[in-house]
């Protein structure tokens, strides 16, 4: 069991899937955009589907057709849907009972952000804030996580080491973590790296 919800991102293998359910990672998430590096077709999803269970299977997308969304939700009928574009929510929420996740960037100023989690925070049940650049956890980011996650759901997608992931779970309280997915050095064969003493690092003892 792990000590805090873990959503693994752009997973593209059965190796990834596996082994993160295994270690009790609640969310699994899976890109369904054709035009994205890490996207899974829907035969690959589903085989890799067919292997494992106890886990929210997450629809991953940038897309900003609805109709186009909708058709693709509806032949990989997932758990829950992340999208980056906000203005869908509100459809989105009418169309589905299923959990949303908005994916927020985290690299523009603390106002934006903000006024980005407030407007939406009524349509989604997490927001998932990643940083493009990889920006470090340093300055004033501890406190103004702090701030948000008193208001808000937040999975943190970016700056998390297993140093500072006790940290980020007893005092910043945030509501989970999400880490990436990598590719397999063949099929079947995996170096977990980062990925696995992160995980180990958020085992209950």
């Amino acid at each position: 069991m792990l000590k805090t919800i873990v959503k693994i991102s752009n997973v593209t293998n059965l190796s990834d899937a596996r082994y993160c359910a295994g270690m009790g990672a609640e969310m699994l998430g899976f890109s369904i955009d054709e035009s994205a590096e890490s996207y899974v077709d829907l035969k690959k999803f589903n085989d890799i589907r067919s292997w494992i269970a106890g886990v929210q299977i997450v629809a991953e997308t940038e897309l900003t057709e609805a109709s186009l969304l909708l058709e693709k939700l509806e032949s990989y009928q997932p758990n829950a849907i992340q999208i980056s574009n906000a203005e869908l929510l509100p459809w989105l929420k009418s169309e589905t009972a299923k959990p949303l996740i908005l994916k927020v960037e985290a690299d523009q100023d603390a106002d934006t952000i903000e006024e980005i989690l407030i407007k939406n925070a009524p349509y989604v049940t997490y927001f998932l804030l990643e940083s493009s650049s990889d920006t470090p956890l340093s300055g004033d980011w501890p406190d103004f996580l702090t701030t948000l996650s008193a208001r808000f759901s937040i999975l943190l997608g970016f700056g998390i080491t297993t140093e500072n992931a006790p940290f980020l779970l007893d005092d910043v309280n945030i509501a989970g973590i999400a880490l990436r997915g990598g590719e397999e050095i063949r099929p079947g064969y995996k170096e977990f790296g980062d990925l696995m003493d992160i995980l180990e690092a958020l085992e209950e003892e």
